[in-house]
């Protein structure tokens, strides 16, 4: 796996820059917060099912060690070292994007962008992903990126019973 950096355009600083790196156990923490603070902002609809103690042994236990691939998006400081994260992705089953969360305050900066162009280069074939039907903004985005959506489901298939969506995307 590559690590990227990234200056934005504009003439913004290299505090602004920005680094994709393959997640580490380390991370588990800073993944569940970024986790938690991305659902309650973009999604207050959803019920609340597990504990902040249950969501980071999740993360811990079963979204880091088991996925098949998950990059992290970090700030990197003027001194050239990572500082915090702000957003992350999950490869699960060599092609499907299980997660990709950024933090609410770092939206809408290409990092989104930056984390899935990581997946797609992982994958060597269609990507698949599910998103909630209320979740404009994420199906939007991934329209934007070229994923349309195949299929409607009524909730059935995840533990938060909310309908969803399976799109795909092709090379």
């Amino acid at each position: 796996m590559r690590v990227m950096e990234n200056v934005y355009a504009g003439g913004r600083s290299a505090a602004d820059a920005v680094r994709i790196r393959p997640a580490t156990a380390k991370d588990a923490e800073a993944v569940t917060g970024v986790f938690m603070a991305s659902r309650a902002a973009a999604m207050p609809y959803l019920p609340r099912i597990h504990s902040d103690e249950d969501t980071l042994a999740w993360i811990t236990h079963v979204v880091l060690p088991t996925s098949t691939a998950v990059w992290v998006a970090e700030g990197v400081g003027e001194d050239g070292q990572g500082g915090r994260l702000l957003g992350f992705a999950a490869l699960a089953g060599g092609d499907e994007l299980d997660h990709l969360y950024l933090r609410p305050d770092v939206l809408r900066r290409g990092i989104g962008s930056r984390l899935l162009a990581e997946v797609r280069g992982a994958v060597d074939g269609p990507i698949g992903l599910y998103v909630f039907q209320r979740n404009a903004a994420a199906r939007a985005f991934y329209e934007r990126h070229g994923f349309t959506a195949v299929a409607f489901d009524d909730g059935g298939r995840n533990e938060e019973n909310e309908p969803d969506v399976l799109y795909s995307w092709t090379p």
